[in-house]
């Protein structure tokens, strides 16, 4: 038997990994990591700080290193790229498996925020186990997601009193507010699909919490009146992302209440 354990590590302040994280990663002989080149070197970098502050001192481990698939980043069917994108990440996974852990060692995989939100680790070490080829059983370890770590730098609750929050994409926001939605946490938004909400006179006044880098000495935090502050967030993401070379970032955005 083989163990994995997937280990949500928070949203890029290695202090945001909790207790249980910890426990966990101090149970592991293996870390599998993705390499996803030179320019996102700095989210290796938060992971083996992570290890360096969490492990406890002589406890051995290691570190196996894979490239990361490529993704199309315009494809025709986004569904059908994503499950060709898991299906190449099986494919890495099931090689370290059978190539860098032995039988009894516990392999830890660490997922930036919380596994279950956005990220298909889980879906990809379930598929491999249910394929039966290998004998691996499997934990989950929360972790703070970015969703909690904005709302936490902006000192701001995610919901107003006795209304819900909608959690979706840049992609499905572009279709617009359901019904009886106010307020939505939006992640994997590419295009600044907010300013698409920032003519109040169509819309109505809007408010967003936007924040880049959370939890890293690169963030960024603005908040407004959507129609004051769009143009200013999407200049400030542009240059980031052209300075660093990607950009991880989140919103919330609502309708203003008089309240």
């Amino acid at each position: 038997m083989k163990t994995i354990l997937i280990i949500g590590i928070g949203a890029g302040d290695p202090d945001y990994i909790t207790v249980q994280g910890i426990k966990a990663l101090n149970r592991v002989d293996v870390f599998f990591l993705m390499d996803k080149g030179r320019i996102k070197g700095k989210l290796r970098d938060v992971r083996e700080e992570i290890c360096r502050r969490h492990i406890a001192p002589g406890r051995a481990h290691r570190f196996v290193e894979a490239p990361s698939p490529p993704r199309d980043t315009q494809p025709a069917d986004y569904r059908a790229s994503v499950d060709e994108l898991n299906a190449a990440k099986q494919a890495v996974f099931e090689r370290m498996i059978a190539e860098e852990m032995k039988d009894g060692e516990t392999a830890g995989i660490l997922v930036w925020g919380d596994p279950m939100l956005y990220d298909s680790t889980i879906r990809n070490i379930e598929a491999i186990a249910a394929s039966g080829r290998h004998t691996i059983d499997y934990e989950v370890i929360p972790g703070i997601t970015a969703v909690q770590a904005l709302a936490a730098r902006h000192r701001i609750p995610l919901n107003r009193i006795a209304e819900p929050v909608l959690l979706t994409t840049g992609r499905k926001l572009a279709e617009g507010f359901p019904d009886g939605i106010d307020s939505a946490a939006v992640l994997l938004d590419g295009e600044d699909t907010f300013r698409r909400f920032a003519d109040a006179g169509v819309h109505g006044d809007m408010e967003i919490y936007w924040g880049a880098y959370l939890g890293t000495q690169d963030e960024i935090l603005i908040s407004g009146k959507l129609k004051d502050v769009a143009g200013e967030i999407h200049r400030r993401r542009s240059e980031a992302r052209q300075r660093n070379g990607w950009i991880m970032d989140t919103y919330l955005i609502r309708r203003a209440h008089d309240d």
